[in-house]
């Protein structure tokens, strides 16, 4: 069997984040039996490259690249995020993310000034902002924003654009954003959340269509134990989670459903 590979870059929004995932595959090696190695693949190195190898077993997949890719891959187990609007379940949202000290105190005062999004095949960074916007757009295609800035491609570069003030709102994974405030806090801190788009299954951990079910199973099994390990609290609070669940690959269908329902009204563009 080729050597299987896990990795966490999709929510290494910060090196304090990438060593805490580091840590919970420490952790789950030894006791899920499977012999993995953990790699970085850090931006700017292309998800798509990462997400099309052949050895993956652990490895984080946004749900709707996972549906475009034919969902080929095999769902290991999901994070819990440990946010109220999660209600201990592996949903996440998209934020509309300003900078604390804007003008702005709901998604519609941002509308005339600048949208960023973080690359067009992403669902919390394009997919769902562009849902939840196009029940704005009624009885025609009239742009919401006066500039459209990105793409951007990672929360993290997301984050600093609204700082620095080269755009006025953008979106973010809501659980990239927790994790980013609290490793990012000197930056995450200078910004707020003034809207929220509808929950969908969050990013699960996925494996290559090749790799055998039966390590796909001890990983997910090993994985829905973390919750419950009482010595990894700090963990579980330096991940933002509560812990992890199984979820089913038709649960990721939302997503293109989505995408056709902004597609159909002719609103291909984000905003």
């Amino acid at each position: 069997m080729t050597d299987l590979i896990a990795n966490a870059r999709m929510y290494s929004v910060a090196p304090a984040a990438a060593a805490a995932w580091k840590r919970l595959f420490a952790w789950l090696l030894p006791r899920s039996g499977i012999d993995m190695t953990v790699i970085d693949h850090a931006f700017p190195a292309p998800l798509d490259d990462l997400w099309s190898r052949r050895d993956l077993a652990c490895t984080f997949m946004c749900g709707w690249p996972f549906m475009r890719y034919g969902a080929i891959h095999q769902v290991v187990a999901a994070p819990i995020p440990s946010a109220a609007y999660a209600r201990g379940c592996p949903i996440y949202c998209s934020h509309f993310v300003v900078r604390d000290d804007a003008p702005f105190r709901t998604l519609e005062d941002t509308f005339g000034h600048r949208f960023a999004y973080t690359i067009p095949d992403s669902h919390s960074g394009y997919n769902a902002p562009r849902h939840h916007l196009m029940s704005y757009r009624k009885g025609g295609t009239k742009a919401l924003y006066r500039e459209i800035v990105g793409p951007l491609m990672t929360p993290r570069l997301m984050l600093e654009a609204i700082v620095e003030g080269r755009t006025d709102v953008g979106p973010l994974d809501s659980f990239a954003y927790a994790l980013l405030c609290r490793h990012w806090p000197e930056v995450a801190g200078r910004t707020r959340v003034i809207a929220s788009t509808e929950v969908v299954p969050i990013p699960a951990f996925m494996a290559s269509s090749g790799t055998p079910p039966d390590v796909v199973d001890r990983l997910a099994r090993t994985l829905c134990d973390f919750g419950d390990d009482p010595d990894q609290a700090d963990l579980r609070a330096d991940l933002c989670l509560l812990g992890f669940a199984r979820v089913a690959e038709a649960d990721y269908r939302i997503t293109e459903d989505w995408a056709r329902a902004a597609e159909a009204r002719g609103l291909a563009q984000i905003a």
